[in-house]
């Protein structure tokens, strides 16, 4: 029997070429079923794959099903409330309010009320109306010259390089038209973030964009980029949720010319970003840095995000910045269920506190120290709803930050082809082909009217 599928195709080869003896036309089949043929004479003898070995061309079958199941899964049996990362029914939320249409549902929720995991929030017998559709928050400590009047829902750190450049154009422009606030991730500002909306500039550890020939920071280099208009915030990166303490690697093939100028390294040559700052050592060396990006950046909120790991270190931070009187404007804290392009499975899954934890943590020890009320907490990880915000912010968040969100918005569906330069959406891709599907103007209203329905449910 393992072999019958394969003695089939052979038996059907030699009938096609038979019959091919009276037409020509039975060349078409016996050519299909001889290439077939060679597919199982190349599994009985190949010794990479033991299933194609003992199966030939059957084996095959488990192959075009196992690529097959994630799109059988999504478009056929997932349920309403069941996918991952993001399921269905919070993907339509984010489709139908970024189209500007019908966002509410009839009859009744999907939601399973008895579920271990459900969550609610307690309504009041004296509710107000509400006339404010545009909820903001000052950014800004004592010794900042600067202050930012931040939307509570922004779009969170995403790259110039992971993201393509349709995807931040229009990300940029609808930010612009909304008025809220753009991050560029750690991947430097590009040309295509300079297109009117405001800047959140996050520096990571390969300090792109503010580096030398060495991959050292440059005050003069950081300067120049922080000074521009439309940069109204610097955040530096300790770490991010989805793969906290690892670092990356950018090979130099996805080193293209643009990218190459845009983060400041050489053209074609492998750019590695360390999981640890070269620029300061010590939580205190930390505190005098922030103070020399203020200054440099002639008094503009500089903050730093992180996903919570060992507790100790975050309370060294805090007495960092009681120790040396110099205090970050704005922390925003990274959950671990936070996307990336990619990452390893064990970080994904097992490294770093959810936002929750995280959050609640981060803001009892601010409150603990007496700080809370000089420095603002944002908060980033599967944000993407008026109720998500609204439970963030009552664990102590001041704001809420959105990536996989504004992917939506884009158009993107949720492939998990981020690292495969192949996004069918042409969201997360460098592919000029597949980026010409992604129409700046018409993404960009979908990303203001994500944006604005959000806020308004909220």
């Amino acid at each position: 029997m393992r072999f019958f599928l394969f003695f089939a195709v052979v038996s059907l080869m030699f009938a096609s070429l038979l019959l091919a003896n009276l037409s020509l036309y039975w060349f078409v089949p016996a050519i299909v079923f001889g290439l077939i043929v060679m597919y199982g004479v190349f599994d009985l003898v190949q010794s990479s794959h033991a299933l194609w070995r003992n199966y030939p061309v059957m084996g095959r079958a488990r192959w075009i099903f196992e690529f097959m199941r994630p799109y059988i899964q999504q478009y056929l049996v997932e349920g309403e409330t069941d996918g991952m990362p993001f399921h269905r029914e919070q993907r339509s939320l984010v489709y139908r309010r970024a189209k500007n249409v019908q966002a509410s549902e009839p009859f009744g929720s999907h939601v399973d009320f008895n579920e271990a995991r459900y969550e609610w929030m307690n309504p009041s017998l004296a509710a107000r109306q509400n006339n404010v559709d545009d909820f903001r928050v000052m950014i800004g400590g004592k010794d900042c010259q600067q202050p930012y009047h931040a939307s509570v829902f922004n779009i969170s750190a995403m790259s110039f390089g992971s993201l393509g450049s349709n995807a931040i154009s229009a990300l940029n422009k609808g930010a612009a038209k909304g008025g809220f606030y753009h991050d560029t991730g750690e991947g430097a500002i590009s040309p295509y973030h300079k297109l009117g909306g405001d800047l959140v500039w996050e520096i990571g550890s390969g300090y792109f964009g503010c580096r030398d020939e060495k991959g050292v920071f440059s005050d003069k280099k950081f300067e120049k980029n922080a000074k521009l208009d439309n940069v109204k915030m610097i955040e530096i990166k300790l770490s991010q949720g989805a793969k906290p303490g690892h670092g990356g690697i950018l090979p130099g093939s996805k080193v293209t010319t643009e990218i190459a100028e845009t983060r400041g390294v050489p053209l074609g040559e492998t750019v590695v970003s360390p999981p640890y700052h070269t620029a300061f050592s010590t939580p205190v060396e930390m505190m005098h840095f922030i103070g020399k990006l203020r200054k440099l950046s002639g008094g503009k909120p500089i903050g730093f995000k992180l996903c919570i790991g060992h507790r100790w270190e975050f309370l060294a931070l805090v007495k960092a910045m009681l120790k040396t009187g110099i205090l970050p404007d704005f922390i925003v804290i990274d959950g671990a269920e936070g996307g990336t392009g990619a990452a390893p499975v064990e970080f994904q899954d097992h490294i770093g506190s959810p936002l929750r934890a995280g959050l609640v943590f981060a803001r009892n020890a601010l409150v603990g120290a007496g700080l809370k009320e000089q420095i603002k907490l944002g908060a980033s990880g599967k944000i993407i709803s008026a109720f998500n915000i609204a439970t963030a912010m009552a664990l102590g968040a001041d704001f809420c930050n959105s990536g996989r969100g504004f992917m939506f918005a884009l158009g993107c569906v949720q492939s998990l082809s981020c690292h495969t330069n192949h996004c069918p959406t042409g969201v997360a891709t460098q592919d000029k082909l597949l980026q010409r599907g992604l129409v700046v103007t018409d993404k960009t209203e979908r990303v203001y009217h994500f944006h604005r329905n959000t806020i308004r449910a909220l």
